[in-house]
């Protein structure tokens, strides 16, 4: 009878561990984010105060200044690392790639004319 219960609770505790890893306990602000994202249209593009074609996003889980730039053109980057990242700063100053926020909006350059 031990080794039953012992069973059945090593079973509970690997199926807790699981669901715990993959789904979550708790909810958390990335889902209220992506929640009040699904009632959004396409992102709005134009030019940008400082002249510069752009177009703003809402930053989802996981994503990159990189993936989101290239996501928009649909095709690799088009200029190097350095220049998105100084577009990037142009058009959000005192911001930084490596410190964007999830569900914050910011603007991005749109290379997709080049």
């Amino acid at each position: 009878m031990k080794k039953l219960f012992a069973l059945l609770f090593a079973i509970l505790i690997i199926y807790v561990i699981y669901i715990d890893l993959t789904v979550g306990t708790l909810p958390n602000a990335t889902q209220t984010v992506e929640a009040e994202a699904k009632g959004t249209a396409k992102p709005e593009t134009g030019l940008s105060e400082t002249g510069m074609s752009s177009f703003k996003e809402k930053v989802k889980p996981g994503e990159t200044v990189i993936t989101i730039v290239e996501h928009h053109i649909n095709k690799a980057l088009p200029v190097s690392i350095d220049d998105l990242i100084h577009d990037f700063q142009t058009l959000n100053p005192g911001k930084t790639p490596e410190k964007i926020q999830i569900g914050s909006t910011y603007q991005f350059p749109d290379y997709s004319k080049k």
